[in-house]
């Protein structure tokens, strides 16, 4: 088990990048929303530009970054079994669901507003940001 130190710590560097983006994406979400107010052609500058720094950060970083930490996750639970019968563990794997639950959410959301689908406003998108 000498590579476990080295697993543990990729682990934690991709959660840190997982929540980098699940952070940022919804501020670009909010920069977006309010982008479709604006008058032209600031409006489709705008636009334009904020979708490709979504959809850049979300399939460049976010998700790569939420498969690679649930990868490392999932080989030290393999190292470590024992961990699956404790409860502190049973607490950190619910919550990590509902991290789950709120990344494919804001997929959801991603997906909607790259076709310019506005289905929220500004104000709930940042109360989704404070959210996380």
């Amino acid at each position: 088990m000498e590579y476990y130190n080295y697993i543990k710590s990729l682990h934690l560097i991709f959660i840190i990048t997982w929540f980098a983006g699940l952070f940022y994406q919804p501020r670009l979400f909010i920069y977006h929303i309010e982008a479709s107010k604006k008058e032209s052609p600031e409006k489709e500058i705008l636009e334009k530009q904020l979708k490709l720094m979504a959809r850049r950060l979300w399939y460049i970083i976010t998700w790569p970054s939420a498969i690679l930490a649930t990868t490392f996750a999932v080989w030290l639970l393999i190292l470590m079994p024992s961990w699956l019968s404790q409860s502190w563990m049973l607490i950190k794997l619910g919550f990590v669901l509902l991290l789950i639950l709120y990344h494919f959410k804001t997929h959801q959301m991603f997906l909607q507003l790259q076709k310019d689908v506005i289905n929220y406003s500004s104000v709930f998108m940042r109360l989704w940001n404070e959210g996380a």
